[in-house]
């Protein structure tokens, strides 16, 4: 059994011969565990402070700076007036945001991959990034949710 991703947050930091504070292992085991809801600084903080009560504010904002700096994260803004982080994925992947929850769901088209290298093309360019989020709302509440089910 192989371990392919493992490479943390502050392995990368240590690689890229930064210091490595507690407080930033913290902030970086945050970001990392946080892989299914894309947190704002806010929240990095909630959940930081809750485990060491000595980090402030301003030491998650300068050190999710570095680290976006880095290219070691990502910063998303999903029309909600937050900037919203996630550590730079494995693989490539879009987002669906749902507009009434907020949700982030991360997805993977492999059509939807193939019309962009074909637009890309097709007006004379080769495709080097892109980044797709989609926005929408629920269609109806599922069966469950109804009672009926």
């Amino acid at each position: 059994m192989t371990d392919e991703r493992q490479t943390t947050l502050a392995e990368m930091c240590v690689a890229k011969g930064m210091r490595m504070t507690e407080q930033r292992r913290i902030i970086a085991t945050v970001i990392e565990e946080a892989s299914d809801d894309h947190p704002d600084v806010e929240e990095l903080y909630r959940r930081s402070v809750a485990i060491d009560k000595g980090i402030s504010i301003s030491t998650v904002y300068r050190t999710v700076k570095l680290f976006e700096d880095a290219g070691m994260i990502e910063r998303h803004d999903f029309r909600d007036g937050r900037s919203r982080y996630e550590t730079v994925p494995d693989e490539h992947h879009d987002h669906l945001i749902d507009l009434r929850s907020g949700r982030v769901i991360e997805f993977r088209s492999e059509e939807i991959e193939a019309l962009q290298e074909f637009i890309a093309k097709k007006l004379g360019y080769k495709l080097v990034d892109h980044r797709l989020e989609l926005y929408g709302v629920p269609l109806e509440a599922s069966k469950g949710e109804k009672g009926d089910g």
